[in-house]
């Protein structure tokens, strides 16, 4: 017997589990603490680009009005000079409405992704619909052969 008392087995992993579950519970409290000042951080970015965006919707609305005044300096109505400028932004409007729909209609699902993850069950299974081997890409490009 030693006069040194060596700790059991029962011990260590009894100590193990404890100090991974005090580093799991300080990794928690860091992650948290990251967040907390990553959430003030982004709230605060996204208040200062709200009140901006509210801002340029004044500016847009003076500079719509002032453009209606130039319009009845020019000698027109008023009331056809406010008239031009709702018109300008319905037809403004009109426009991105059309580029958008373009962009839109260019959406596609991602044919090839879902083909190949429809494969992974299967291939989890050791099984295989198709036979293919696949080959190393040459720096080139090509595939050797």
């Amino acid at each position: 017997m030693s006069s040194v008392d060596e700790p059991t087995i029962g011990r260590l992993v009894g100590d193990i589990s404890r100090d991974i579950s005090a580093l799991v519970q300080k990794e928690i409290q860091l992650a948290k603490s990251e967040l907390r000042v990553s959430a003030k951080a982004g709230g605060i970015g996204t208040a200062m680009i709200l009140t901006a965006a509210f801002f340029g919707l004044l500016v847009i609305v003076l500079l719509s009005i002032a453009a209606a005044y130039f319009i009845v300096m020019a000698g027109l109505d008023p009331a056809w000079a406010f008239l031009i400028v709702a018109g300008f932004y319905v037809l403004l409007a009109a426009g991105l409405i059309l580029v958008a729909v373009r962009a839109l209609k260019k959406i596609k699902a991602p044919e090839k992704t879902i083909a190949t993850a429809s494969k992974i069950p299967a291939a989890l299974k050791g099984q295989s619909s198709t036979r293919e081997v696949v080959e190393p890409a040459s720096p080139t490009g090509r595939h050797a052969r």
